[in-house]
Order: C-alpha cells, then structure tokens, then sequence
C-alpha cells in the first residue's frame, strides 16, 4: 500500500492551471461532459445531496457524466453523517452500562463511530470531487460567458 497525498485527478489539473505534458498520461479516456443522473438507489435525501453537489462541480466547470457513481457515494456519506448525527444529538454522544463489578461506566454510542467513519469516507471523495474548500481554492475554471449568445441575431 503507497502511502503519502493522493493523486489528483487530470480534469482538476488542467482547471487549476498545474498540469504538465510529460506527467499527463497521453491516453488517459476523456470523460463526457453533463450532468449525471442519481442512481435509483438513492434515497431522496441522497438524491437532493447528489444534485447539489453536481450543481457545485457544474458551476466550477468540473462536473462529468462520468462521476454518478463517486457522487452517489458521496451524497450517501453525507446523509449517512446527517442521520446519525440526528441521533446522537437525540439520545447523546454516550450511554452507560454497568460493569461486572457493578460500577458504572460510560460508553460511546455506536453512531459517534459510525458517524466519524461516514465524515472520513465523505472528506475523502470531496476531496477526490474537488468539492471541499481546500480542493476548490486549488481550482481555477474560466469565466461562464452570461452574454446571450442571441442577443445579436435579434
């Protein structure tokens, strides 16, 4: 297993300006640009998630056809962070049992274990999305032309 920083995809490369011709991988497939559809098993919550991460990646100029899968991924690892965090802040970070010995003892809740595994898994394909704060101020996308194209026609 490498270890070290993981590898930054080409198509973040190219918009921040870092990409250089002899570490490029000259037959490296093209992804297609537009905006994925959610996989049908998605919840709706997942699927509201995978919209707006699409649109982010859309406004930077990041968004393929191609990322549904890691998207999907990611929008599940968000709701998976929200439900149990609904829960712990329900029932609290801990709970108690008692020992063999009869003292008390405090315990994590399963879903703070739960939760930070899910924040982990999501941190990581953010960063892979090129969507966390970090991964943006890397990214450079070139202006939208908001000019209608025709306005000249009319």
């Amino acid at each position: 297993m490498a270890g070290g920083r993981p590898r930054k995809p080409t198509h973040l490369k190219v918009v921040s300006g870092t990409a250089r011709k002899h570490r490029l991988n000259a037959d490296e497939p093209q992804a297609a640009t537009g905006t994925p559809q959610p996989p049908d098993w998605l919840s709706a919550r997942a699927t509201e998630i995978f919209f707006e991460a699409c649109a982010s990646m859309e406004r930077m100029g990041t968004l393929s056809l191609e990322w549904g899968n890691v998207i999907a991924d990611y929008a599940s690892c968000i709701e998976e962070v929200e439900i149990t965090t609904g829960i712990i802040e329900d029932i609290g970070r801990t709970y108690t049992t008692t020992t063999q010995s009869g003292d008390t003892m405090f315990r994590p809740r399963p879903e703070v274990a739960m939760r930070s595994d899910a924040m982990k898994r999501a941190q990581a394909l953010r960063a892979e999305l090129g969507l966390g704060p970090a991964a943006k101020s890397r990214v450079s996308a070139s202006k939208r032309n908001e000019e209608n194209p025709f306005k000249a026609l009319g």
